[in-house]
């Protein structure tokens, strides 16, 4: 193998051949204009209603080129040989996934988070439906377009979600009428647009879910005919899937098994209805049900592992019971197929990302975390959790000429590219996962002593933002085998295995072992030549082995095997890439990108951007696996922004460097061995540098003499310095930043900050402070307890009165068109200074759903209102907000913007009214 070709920020002379590509740069295009003339904001993924639906466009709606998987379904995914004994060749599994904490706010590419969900336990899923939809969101739900690359790569189709929801949650049955509407030729609108979504996007069909109490026979005829349409109207590959709920004479009645209640959305004569059928929960406690139902799709003429039996893991996990011997009994073939609602479980039930990896290893592998030992104790009871691995047998989709990975889990908290790190934020983006080890993990010792311990390492990576580790004790002749991938590789006289690594000690060494499909069960291990330290430090070694003389076997099993020529304490190896690849077959390099353009840029404060890119494929762009993005800094660095397969990317909010006047971009095309291909650069200018905007808030505003004041600068980030005033407290003056001041006499004071750059200077001036006596006698929430009124809420269980108990627990919450208002008569009139809100984070929900903007009002008479707080951009879970003391008897909270995205539901857990009692 030769060495991996330099990229232009591994090269002795990189500054000047990078100056020379810099001036040879296909494009550069630089924009003027301050904040406000363009928003370029973070693109979202869609969701709709049947109404907002047949609105959408793809050419109105600026987020979805952002929105469309790159990666076409990988074909061909095999079994092979199944490890576990216990293991069923024949059912599959349905993943229903919650994705994203909530339907609104999920953004398109990837984000700057890094405990995420990033799935990666592909191997034992046959689809993945996005779940999402919600009353006050949206009911209609595609995969975002990083999910919908992950499954792909992975061999697993992925579907979108129509959700019509009990009537308890929200759901209205003019949504179901919404979404059967016809036209006079009998066809139906929100189908085709649900076909022209999924066809833009790049997914594979539709989850219908449909819950929605109030249906009637004509309803059910219309849903059949609905799915029928759909089935009948798709491109060739797309696929629906039904839900057991709706039965033939329209209400909501879920059958556990298919039934002459439900076989009218399965399969209708000749026609097939629906793909494959969901089937709920009630099966574990109807087993008959489910039992009549192999038999019920033989007489439809229909496969019973097209029939999934529902599992419930949302609110328990693998700490929950389910019915495994009726699903899976022993020395027997399922009846039917699985299907695991909200197995993200794992994610949502995880305070550490850390903790999320233990737990998802454990629900999918079994407590051992070893897919060939998933034997539980004796004694324990057969409902138990025993792992998915026990029960279904893993899939691969190495398949073909070539197989290489970085073990990159799809997020991190840096970013290498051949051993350098381009960025040292954390990210995530479930687009760039590679192809991870089907097994995990299985580890065979030959020596003394324990196994060494194989993980993914986020401290380590040589591309991407981890790797595998291997780390334990070894003593000497000892060794660990490492089974990581099951293969259909064919060897041809080209083929050639290689491997990049670093690890701590020379006294072992590190051999890849492959399993052929003529001796499945034995490993040839393979001690690999040509030698060469690599990556930015050298600090990396790669080595390659030719195959020639095993050409016409085909590679089954993929492994790595560590051996001791003498002891080592706390050996640690870290994995950076592994591959099969054909010597002759090199990746062309890539095309020149064109058109390289900021589509759209947004400006704050002056010193805070954003920006869309949009860019030209090139002409022959099949051998480009990703973009990289960078942002080159006024020094000359390169900094990685994100990469993508899609040619357009969102450049999340950049800070201005050094009072820097533009910044330019660049995006480098990748081939599939990831070599890069030239530069194509683009230039956006900053807006003037700004003077400061002067601002601040006290911790509280009405006070007992001698009390302490702390005060917080809330000044724009330009500021660099502060002018405090303080007539009446001690000091009187302060150039502090956050100063704290004690009043001793009674009154009424003013509080003056004057922020102060080298551009300017901004005054902000507050009769602010009350201090008086009374305050002696406490300061407490007047609206605990009181009467409210709301605009309106969902039930009584989320009644106005709840965000008024003193429980941060329960919530009021309204639904539908806002403005949301909750209004509260304190009894009489009282003394107000500040006010406390306990949004939907501070009761346990995403932080996505925590008000966004939101205005307060105090009146005397309740009919002339005074606006006392107004905020646009909250995102906290609890917000304070301190006034001048204001007399009223009547405090009224107006939810302008209830989320972060677009959710249009208020969540408000507690409103507090702080006052004199």
């Amino acid at each position: 193998m030769k060495r991996i070709n330099p990229n232009y920020f591994t090269r002795t002379k990189w500054k000047r051949k990078l100056t020379l590509a810099l001036g040879t740069a296909l494009l550069a295009v630089s924009l003027t204009g301050y904040a406000g003339k363009v928003e370029a904001a973070q693109p979202y993924s869609s969701y709709w209603y049947p109404s907002t639906l047949l609105e959408w466009s793809p050419s109105t709606d600026k987020d979805a080129p952002f929105n469309r998987g790159t990666v076409e379904l990988k074909a061909g995914r095999i079994q092979g040989d199944t490890i576990n004994p216990h293991a069923k060749s024949e059912a599959k599994v349905i993943s229903l996934a919650s994705m994203y904490p909530s339907t609104s706010g999920a953004p398109s590419q990837g984000s700057d988070k890094f405990h995420t969900y990033t799935f990666s336990y592909w191997q034992y899923v046959d689809k993945l439906v996005m779940w999402g939809g919600s009353a006050g969101e949206g009911l209609i739900v595609p995969p975002s377009a990083d999910v919908i690359d992950a499954a792909h790569k992975n061999g697993v189709p992925v579907f979108g979600t129509v959700f019509l929801p009990q009537r308890e949650h929200g759901g209205k049955i003019e949504w179901v009428h919404d979404l059967l509407q016809q036209r006079d030729d009998g066809s139906f609108p929100v189908a085709d647009k649900l076909i022209e979504a999924a066809g833009y996007y790049g997914f594979d069909g539709w989850f219908i879910n449909q819950e929605t109490q109030g249906g009637t026979t004509q309803d059910a005829a219309k849903m059949a005919e609905f799915l029928t349409y759909l089935q009948n109207t798709m491109a060739p590959g797309m696929e629906v899937i039904w839900y057991d709920s709706m039965v033939d004479t329209g209400p909501v009645a879920w059958q556990g098994g298919l039934t002459d209640r439900n076989k009218m959305f399965f399969q209708n004569g000749e026609q097939r209805v629906s793909d494959s059928m969901f089937l709920d929960f009630r099966w574990q406690s109807n087993v008959n049900s489910l039992l009549n139902s192999p038999g019920k799709a033989q007489e439809l003429g229909r496969s019973p592992y097209d029939l999934y039996a529902g599992i419930d893991v949302e609110a328990r996990g693998y700490q929950g019971n389910y019915n495994w011997p009726v699903l899976f009994p022993s020395g027997k073939e399922a009846p039917v197929s699985l299907g695991i609602y909200r197995p993200d479980w794992a994610y949502n039930s995880s305070e550490t990302h850390e903790e999320f990896m233990e737990k998802e290893q454990v629900f999918w592998v079994g407590q051992h975390k070893n897919p060939q030992n998933t034997q539980l104790p004796e004694g324990t009871s057969p409902l138990a959790w025993r792992g998915i691995a026990n029960d279904i047998a893993d899939k691969s989709v190495l398949t073909g000429s070539e197989f290489l990975t970085h073990f990159n889990t799809g997020n991190g908290h840096m970013f290498a590219i051949n051993g350098k790190v381009m960025r040292d934020k954390d990210w995530s983006n479930r687009s760039l996962q590679d192809i991870l080890p089907t097994w995990r993990w299985i580890t065979e010792t030959k020596g003394d002593g324990a196994a060494l311990v194989p993980s993914f390492d986020f401290s380590k990576s040589y591309y991407g933002g981890s790797s595998l580790q291997v780390a334990g004790s070894m003593s000497q002749g000892a060794a660990t085998h490492v089974k990581l991938y099951k293969a259909q590789l064919p060897v041809q006289a080209t083929t050639e295995i290689s491997l990049i690594y670093q690890d701590n000690s020379n006294a072992a060494k590190v051999k890849i072992g492959l399993a052929f499909s003529d001796a499945p069960d034995k490993y040839e291990f393979f001690e690999l030549k040509k030698w060469e330290k690599t990556g930015e430090q050298l600090d990396w070694k790669q080595g390659s082995f030719r195959l020639n003389q095993y050409a016409g076997r085909t590679i089954t099993g993929i492994s790595l095997q560590f051996e001791a020529g003498a002891a080592i304490d706390n050996y640690s190896a870290n994995i950076g890439r592994l591959a099969v690849t054909q010597v002759n077959d090199k990746a062309k390099k890539p095309g020149d990108v064109t058109g390289l353009q900021v589509i759209e840029n947004d400006f704050r404060d002056g010193i805070y951007g954003d920006a869309r890119l949009s860019w030209n494929a090139p002409k022959k762009d099949s051998d480009v696996l990703y973009y990289q993005i960078y942002r080159v800094h006024p020094d000359g660095k390169y900094e990685l922004m994100g990469m993508t397969g899609n040619t357009v990317y969102y450049v999340p909010e950049m800070k201005r460097l050094d009072k820097e006047k533009s910044t330019k971009m660049a995006v480098i095309p990748v081939n599939r061995h990831y070599e890069q291909g030239k530069e194509a650069t683009v230039s956006f200018d900053w807006p003037e540098y700004p003077q400061p905007i002067a601002a601040f808030e006290a911790d509280k505003t009405l006070i007992a003499p001698g009390e302490t004041v702390q005060f917080t600068d809330l000044s724009s980030e330009v500021t660099e310095e502060w002018s405090w005033s303080f007539p009446g407290g001690q000091p009187e003056q302060s150039s502090e930043r956050h100063p704290k001041v004690t009043y001793h006499e009674e009154g009424t004071f003013e509080v003056t900050l004057v922020a102060k750059n080298f551009v300017g200077e901004n005054e902000v001036r507050k009769q602010l402070i009350t201090v008086t006596k009374e305050a002696a006698n406490g300061i407490g929430n007047l609206a605990l307890g009181k009467k409210a009124a709301a605009s309106s809420y969902v039930n009584e269980q989320e009644a106005p009165a709840f965000a008024l108990d003193g429980n941060a627990k329960t919530k009021w919450c309204a639904v539908g068109e806002g403005p949301h208002t909750i209004t509260v008569d304190l009894g009489s009139v009282h003394k107000i200074s500040e006010f406390v809100i306990k949004h939907a984070e501070a009761g346990g929900e995403p932080a996505a759903f925590n008000t966004r903007a939101f205005t307060i009002q105090l009146s005397s008479d309740g009919e002339h209102w005074d606006n006392v707080v107004s905020i646009n951009d909250n995102t906290l879970g609890v917000s304070k907000h301190a006034i001048g003391l204001t007399e009223a008897r009547y405090a009224r909270l107006q939810v302008d913007k209830p989320t972060q995205g677009g959710d249009t539901a208020a969540r408000i857990y507690e409103f507090e009214v702080l006052g004199l009692k």
